[in-house]
């Protein structure tokens, strides 16, 4: 083997270390907690879900949906690294939602996420690590910064590939309505959401990505 051989095959070897010691993300192989849930029904890329209850930290930022999830992302991600009263960092955890702030402009319960209230304001929330307990978490010092509890909920979801863009993100959100509004058990509860669970970097074809709908059963 010459030498240039043998330095590009080194070269590659330790491309290949540093894209596992950094959880593989590159690639989508995700070694960070999720929410738990159990599909209680699957068709295609599509599910209705059963979550346990979790914490979230959440922020509410108000702008289009490209500058309010940068913003409200850099918010979260600080708390998370150490900007709170114990100056204590918390493990990264997936996926990151964002949906339309209630408390910006109301949406029709069955209506796609629509451009209006993207000016109004966007929610984003971080999942917490099941090992910690509310009682035990440090509080945050940015007053931006809430955590809650999310109760025990069904979600319907809809998973694509590539970047979550916004046109992108409801037209998916159409598919996952039309797709609910042929079921008989179920109906929507709440406006679509985004969750997207991989870092920037991640290759395009190899995205996690989802759009949900908090979901009722039909009485």
């Amino acid at each position: 083997m010459n030498s240039y051989r043998l330095k590009t095959w080194k070269v590659s070897i330790i491309m290949l270390l540093i894209i596992f010691n950094t959880g593989c993300s590159l690639f989508g192989i995700r070694n960070y907690e999720t929410p738990k849930y159990e599909v209680l029904l699957k068709e295609g890329n599509k599910e209705i879900r059963y979550y346990e209850p979790y914490i979230v930290a959440k922020t509410s930022v108000k702008g289009n949906y490209k500058e309010a999830q940068s913003t409200a992302f850099r918010i979260l991600a600080d708390y998370i690294f150490g900007n709170n009263e114990k100056k204590q960092k918390i493990e990264m955890t997936g996926p990151v939602f964002q949906k339309p702030d209630p408390e910006g402009e109301k949406i029709p319960m069955t209506g796609p996420v629509v451009q209006s209230p993207s000016e109004k304001g966007w929610v984003m929330t971080f999942m917490i690590p099941s090992s910690y307990k509310m009682e035990n978490l440090p509080v945050p010092k940015d007053k931006r910064v809430n955590l809650e509890t999310v109760p025990a909920k069904h979600n319907a979801s809809i998973r694509y590939t590539w970047y979550g863009s916004k046109p992108r993100n409801e037209m998916r959100a159409k598919e996952l309505e039309a797709w609910l509004a042929g079921l008989k058990e179920y109906v929507p509860a709440s406006p679509p959401m985004y969750a997207g669970y991989d870092p920037p970097w991640t290759l395009p074809f190899f995205r996690r990505n989802e759009m949900m709908i908090e979901v009722k059963r039909k009485q």
